[in-house]
């Protein structure tokens, strides 16, 4: 329904399980590495607990795919079963046939039987068992009988158990301190942080098609939140927030429709009541400005008003009732000297607006004005786009309509630092004094100034200025190299070794040495580069460390630094921001 409004080939935020759209934050490649571990040659059980919807089924799966050709897997996902039922489900999986109405000693030789003569031909046997919190005791003992079966080397079965932290608890019953022995890798996986977050919806918009950041920081804020870090709640939460964003027709997606998402998935009332209060007295301080304003206006025009008012207070005062008449003349002054306070506080507010209306250079007026004209960030998209003599399509996002003319998306978190260490004229996110989103395009630096490009108008801007509104995202374009290798680590090639050698010589201005294999001061020279760019330091050159590696290498295209742009607007003195 809403793919085409925001430039989407798919619905990125199904909960359905796609290997398309597999994220592995730090935290998932950390229990994928334990897993790997435990299943070593002397592996029998490997646990992997997490509380509902953090991953653990896509961890599981993604083990799968990385498991040798040789190995032979079952995967069991109702472990709600007798003994009897679990062997004979065991040997469905794994293709061993066994008569009618088998008996457990029947099922517990055939499997024997089977686990030896997959050893015999050098294959391993992996049994995985998801929402193990649900296996009864008599059964994880049944299990443990089963590894039992063993070489002086390594267990023929090796048992992943996959659940919730009950099973944690389980494990913890002295009937099965055996099997809890019998763990060699354990890992609790915890939900995702703030930042992956982040990473994990501009993971998934970009599957489906978005390179352009759909999501504002104040609402991966708020989607942390109400959803704890749980990948299946960002899910229901994104999705809802999208409709809503598409049914207002409104982008981005802001912390707001996040809130009522919340409200209309969780099935919760937003716990924002501890704020009705100050919003309640606001509302009213507004109301009653907003009131004594109208009031002045009127007055202006003739004394309409003040005239209605002290006639209708002399009726009151010279025509009083009999029971209340001395009511009626306090409640006439006690108005009168309102109306007195409020044309005090009135008039007091509108010197202040124009005093700091005129206390604005010049200069001040033409920024203020232009952010109010760059609420909208395809103008900012529009603006890079025309510093590479390209033009944004009818009909598709700014990202699309690069692809199309040859060039890559790339957005990053970041700093002042990364923005002008690549170098690249990019897209930003700002901020202005009220917390309100609007967006620019840093087109040139000269020392510590950014010409910044706000709708239609180019003012230079100082470091101080844009880091207090910064928003900590920027986007920029560029041209990817036409070969790339997937990754670059200590199996690859000789000639990708020293390219990646030259490379990272080169970004850091010192020579190139001549490599044969990747030694350990490569390996240290590529993590030093990885921990600079925010990256995982894991001395695997990456797809997103070879884009960071790229982007440097690259010499096509304008640059911050080579831009040399005729300014309309350049603040000096006290009106520089």
């Amino acid at each position: 329904m809403y793919k085409a409004f925001y430039g989407l080939s798919d619905n990125p935020f199904s909960i359905a399980p796609n290997p398309h759209y597999l994220f592995l934050s730090d935290r998932h490649r950390e229990a994928l590495a334990h897993l790997t571990y435990g299943l070593g040659e002397t592996g029998g059980f490997v646990l992997l607990t997490g509380e509902v919807g953090t991953g653990k089924t896509t961890v599981s799966r993604c083990l799968l795919n990385q498991l040798p050709e040789n190995t032979d897997t079952a995967f069991i996902l109702n472990p709600s079963l007798t003994e009897l039922e679990l062997l004979a489900t065991l040997c469905d999986e794994l293709g061993v046939h066994y008569g009618e109405s088998p008996t457990l000693k029947q099922l517990t030789d055939k499997l024997s039987q089977f686990l030896l003569a997959n050893h015999e031909k050098g294959r391993n046997t992996v049994l995985i068992i998801d929402e193990a919190q649900h296996l009864r005791a008599e059964v994880l003992e049944q299990l443990r009988l089963l590894t039992n079966l063993e070489t002086d080397t390594k267990k023929l079965l090796q048992v992943i158990l996959i659940g919730q932290p009950e099973l944690q608890q389980l494990l913890k019953r002295q009937e099965l301190r055996q099997l809890a022995q019998r763990i060699t890798a354990r890992y609790h996986l915890l939900p995702l942080t703030q930042q992956e977050i982040a990473l994990y919806v501009q993971h998934r918009l970009q599957v489906a098609g978005r390179h352009e950041p759909l999501f504002h920081r104040s609402a991966i804020k708020t989607l942390h939140q109400y959803s704890g870090g749980i990948p299946r709640l960002i899910n229901l939460l994104c999705e809802r927030a999208l409709m809503a964003g598409y049914a207002q027709s409104k982008v981005p997606i802001d912390a707001n429709m996040v809130r009522t998402a919340a409200s209309e998935v969780l099935g919760e009332e937003l716990k924002q009541r501890k704020l009705l209060w100050p919003v309640t007295a606001a509302t009213i301080i507004l109301a009653t400005f907003a009131g004594a304003f109208y009031f002045f206006n009127l007055q202006g025009q003739g004394g309409i008003a003040e005239a209605s008012i002290a006639q209708t207070g002399a009726v009151q005062a010279n025509e009083p009732t009999a029971t209340g008449g001395q009511q009626a003349n306090q409640n006439h002054s006690q108005a009168v000297k309102q109306q007195t306070q409020l044309q005090t506080q009135t008039n007091l507010a509108s010197r202040q607006v124009e005093e700091s209306n005129a206390s604005l250079s010049a200069d001040q007026r033409i920024l203020r004005q232009a952010i109010g004209q760059s609420r909208s960030i395809d103008t900012a998209y529009a603006a890079i786009l025309g510093l590479w003599d390209k033009a944004p399509y009818v009909g598709l996002t700014a990202c699309q309509s690069a692809k199309q003319q040859g060039l890559d998306c790339f957005q990053q978190q970041g700093n002042w630092h990364s923005l002008v260490r690549l170098n690249y004229p990019a897209v930003v996110y700002l901020q202005d004094e009220r917390g309100e989103p609007f967006y620019g395009t840093v087109v040139s630096r000269q020392g510590e100034q950014l010409l910044l490009q706000l709708a239609e108008q180019q003012l230079w801007v100082d470091r101080d200025w844009f880091t207090r509104h910064f928003a900590g995202t920027f986007e920029l374009l560029w041209q990817a190299p036409s070969y790339q290798p997937k990754e670059i680590g200590r199996g690859s090639a000789p000639a990708q070794i020293q390219w990646l050698e030259n490379a990272l010589a080169q970004i850091q201005n010192k020579p190139a040495r001549l490599v044969d294999y990747f030694d350990a001061e490569l390996e240290q020279s590529l993590m030093d580069f990885q921990r600079q760019h925010g990256l995982r330091a894991d001395a695997i050159a990456g797809s997103q460390t070879l884009v960071q590696l790229n982007l440097y290498l690259s010499d096509k295209g304008p640059r911050l630094q080579e831009q040399q742009v005729g300014l309309q607007g350049r603040v000096q003195g006290e009106g520089r921001y």
